[in-house]
């Protein structure tokens, strides 16, 4: 075998293993749809980006695995008549949480709006219309998603919104993540939730309580939906049993704010 066809056989075998590491060990992947692998119970899940990875491009799913910190945070697509029962529970309890709205949501509810900042609470850009985003290859459709929500946000607040962006449905791509982070966000994933946004499939109390407690873990980022009535039923009960189990709740200006977590 010529020398040359050596280093080129040696290359592909390089760049073959590359690329099983990347999907094996998450590695970013040009699109996907954020999902969890729960391997041991009570131990933060493999998401398919690793945290280490993720953060290259501002993006989080989890926080210090050594602490035991909740970050709560809630999806709001549109109002359901749960976020005001939400909000006293989270204020009887003093735990901070993230909304991440759209712009629907900021229209037709601005004093719930309002409620949540006025509480301590930060809102997050969920994007103006909830679009698959990786879709959006343009830098200007892109921005635009998000921009006219800030702009809709300081029209309804008088405030600068933070800048935290959760993807529509959780779907990426690394173009995304770092068409997000030149905007100045930081992506928010998720490494806890549950099937709870069907309202004509609404999980059982008994259901709710079992994946809730079961899987919570040190640094989790929890994502529920505030459009549940389960999770409304439910706010008052789970916190106090995360509560008891000895976490604390902290806000996503707390996670960024960190050292990076370590890989998971």
């Amino acid at each position: 075998m010529k020398k040359l066809d050596i280093i080129i056989v040696i290359l592909a075998v390089v760049l073959c293993a590359v690329l099983l590491v990347l999907n094996f060990s998450g590695g970013v992947l040009e699109t996907g749809n954020w999902g969890l692998s729960f391997q041991v119970e009570g131990q933060p899940p493999a998401g398919p980006v690793s945290p280490s990875e993720l953060q290259k491009f501002d993006g989080y799913y989890l926080g210090n695995p050594e602490e035991k910190t909740i970050y709560l945070t809630f999806d709001s697509g549109y109002e359901n008549g749960c976020t005001a029962q939400i909000l006293d529970v989270l204020k009887k309890h003093k735990v901070p949480a993230t909304f991440f709205l759209v712009g629907n949501y900021i229209e037709q509810n601005a004093d719930l709006v309002r409620r949540m900042v006025d509480e301590g609470h930060i809102v997050g850009n969920h994007t103006m219309h909830h679009p698959d985003m990786s879709k959006l290859s343009d830098f200007d459709a892109f921005s635009k998603e998000l921009n006219d929500l800030a702009a809709l946000y300081k029209e309804t607040t008088g405030q600068e919104i933070q800048k935290f962006y959760r993807p529509p449905q959780g779907i990426y791509s690394q173009e995304n993540l770092e068409m997000a982070q030149k905007l100045g966000y930081k992506t928010i994933f998720w490494s806890l939730a549950y099937a709870d946004w069907d309202n004509n499939k609404q999980p059982s109390h008994d259901f709710a309580m079992e994946k809730l407690t079961s899987r919570i873990h040190n640094g989790a980022i929890v994502l529920l939906h505030s459009t549940s009535k389960t999770n409304a039923e439910i706010l008052d009960e789970i916190l106090t049993k995360w509560e008891e189990m000895g976490y604390k709740f902290g806000t996503l200006n707390d996670l960024t704010s960190k050292s990076p977590a370590p890989a998971v």
